[in-house]
């Protein structure tokens, strides 16, 4: 494989681990939210802003640490008669299906650059009673999902080397 790819296949893992391994601290912020809201609201002072910043954290959780859990084989595979075959098949498989999730990345970020840009056009915010904007949660959304478009590319450069049989 040229060192072009090796190199960019080990950028974008280590990327995605970083962004992943922060993402998990996200989960922290979480539960600092929702006990906040929860002492708030023993004490008859239920604040406004809690159950929204849960759930957009939540989603940051997620979303960010997609291409992590990609990278680290935590997405679920049909096993039925994957684990039969060899490594090489394995790859062979890998190679084309992966096609298929990058094609439906892309039609979730063409969707999530769109509604970025109407949130920026409109100021969109969000109609509850806090009503922050919704611009900063939907570029967190698109920046994972180019994460994990990333993470779908270095896959099938690796399912690629190990075709030619090289490893990565």
């Amino acid at each position: 494989m040229p060192h072009v790819l090796i190199r960019f296949v080990r950028l974008v893992e280590g990327v995605n681990y970083a962004v992943g391994r922060l993402a998990m601290y996200l989960f922290f912020v979480l539960g600092g939210v929702l006990l906040w809201s929860i002492i708030a609201k023993a004490f008859g002072h239920p604040p406004l802003w809690t159950q929204e910043m849960a759930q957009f954290t939540m989603v940051s959780y997620f979303v960010l640490g997609g291409a992590y859990s990609l990278q680290l084989g935590s997405n679920v595979r049909m096993d039925l008669l994957y684990g039969r075959w060899s490594p090489r098949t394995q790859a062979a498989v890998d190679a084309v299906t992966v096609f298929a999730m990058i094609f439906f990345l892309a039609v979730i970020l063409w969707g999530g650059i769109e509604s970025t840009i109407y949130s920026f056009e409109v100021t969109e915010r969000s109609r509850s009673v806090w009503r922050p904007y919704m611009a900063p949660i939907k570029i967190v959304i698109c920046i994972g999902v180019v994460l994990m478009i990333l993470q779908s590319l270095a896959f099938l450069i690796r399912d690629l080397a190990r075709l030619r049989g090289e490893d990565i």
